[in-house]
């Protein structure tokens, strides 16, 4: 089972998913958290390397994978099919937290060519527990509370 969570910056979307991969370590499974932009960048490098299909069956043995910042960037068609290979191996055999900015109904944006976004979506969105933050930003809220700065 996934879990998508969305709402705006600062609502604390990674805090929870990173508190739901504590648990999950707890209980002895196996967890990885990465930022989308760094797994499609070291992806490419990987592709160039080498290294891909190694990579791509690490991620895919992982029981719970946590993905921030879904929808950063647009996905390219290689980018795209990389995220395609990994939810087509995770598919209702491991789980993946991703958090997102975006509501998930602009998810379908994100990505450049649309086949691969039907796809990629039809196997995360349909089979996920989703969880919609509001509110302001905690840091701006934390900073609310620090005494005032002393300037000279």
């Amino acid at each position: 089972m996934n879990v998508l969570i969305t709402g705006p910056c600062g609502v604390e979307k990674g805090f929870i998913a990173c508190a739901l991969g504590h648990r999950a370590c707890m209980n002895g499974l196996k967890v990885l958290y990465l930022r989308m932009t760094r797994l499609i960048s070291d992806l490419a490098i990987a592709r160039g390397d080498g290294r891909y299909p190694k990579i791509l069956s690490k991620l895919s043995k992982i029981d719970l994978l946590i993905l921030d910042d879904w929808g950063f960037d647009i996905l390219d068609n290689q980018g795209g099919q990389d995220v395609l290979e990994i939810f087509e191996d995770r598919y209702n055999v491991r789980s993946t937290i991703i958090t997102s900015q975006l509501p998930i109904d602009n998810w379908h944006e994100t990505i450049k060519k649309p086949t691969l976004a039907d796809a990629i979506l039809d196997r995360v969105v349909h089979n996920a527990y989703k969880i919609k933050l509001e509110g302001e930003s905690m840091r701006k809220r934390k900073s609310a509370n620090l005494p005032p700065k002393v300037l000279g």
